[in-house]
């Protein structure tokens, strides 16, 4: 027989240990928990967790490779499905080894090894939680800025209104959106209005599609 690449096999060939990992991890996925000996079940928990670890990605080539070391397809399924799902907040550590005394008869040293499917702790989940709030404001911190940009060029010739209602630089023509009316200085009902957006002139008012407050006449003649 050759010598074992990594320590002592679990016995017979290296074939044989490799189907014996892969039937340990059928009945473990399958009853969530087996009973066996500590030596199968350290060398159980590495195979089990990569195994897991493929579940956790769910593509088909995962899912294809699984199937090549357990050919049962339900315990397959429930691997990518409850299983993968149950850990997919766990970075590692999907199994856990409980020593339970020797066995009677050989006096060979007993574990129960068992899948990790609790939720992650409070403190983790917290973590999480918060993670995730920070990553859902950082894209409207970041899109702030692009709707001002779209509001400073919604019209030609115009600038969005501020809170206070003051007229921006060399824009004084008040523009209310509601009724699609402008107002230029001196107008009836000017300092009534609320302007929506500053206009540079009644010229560029009237290309945005606004119509001036009172028809053209009054408008102009308050103008001049």
């Amino acid at each position: 027989m050759p010598t074992p690449a990594k320590g002592p096999r679990l016995g017979g060939g290296a074939a044989h240990e490799r189907l014996m990992l892969a039937n340990l991890s059928a009945a473990l996925f399958e009853h969530k928990r087996i009973t066996t000996t500590v030596t199968k079940a350290k060398r159980l928990k590495p195979y089990a967790e990569r195994l897991v670890t493929f579940a956790k990605r769910g593509d088909l080539a995962s899912r294809r490779r699984v199937l090549g070391l357990i050919s049962n397809k339900g315990i397959v399924h429930e691997l990518f499905t409850d299983i993968a799902q149950a850990v997919e907040n766990r970075d590692g550590g999907y199994t856990r080894i409980t020593k339970i005394g020797n066995r009677k008869g050989d006096n060979a040293p007993m574990a129960v090894i068992e899948l990790v499917l609790e939720p992650v702790s409070a403190k983790q989940a917290v973590v999480a939680e918060a993670t995730k709030a920070a990553a859902k404001a950082a894209p409207v911190a970041e899109e702030a800025p692009a709707e001002a940009e779209v509001a400073e060029s919604k019209y030609a010739g115009s600038k969005p209104a501020t809170a206070d209602n003051a007229a921006p630089e060399g824009f004084e023509v008040k523009g209310n959106e509601d009724s699609m009316k402008f107002h230029v200085p001196g107008s009836r009902w000017y300092d009534s209005t609320i302007a929506e957006v500053w206009f540079d002139s009644a010229e560029s008012a009237q290309a945005a599609g606004f119509a001036p407050a009172g028809g053209d006449a009054a408008q102009e003649v308050e103008a001049e």
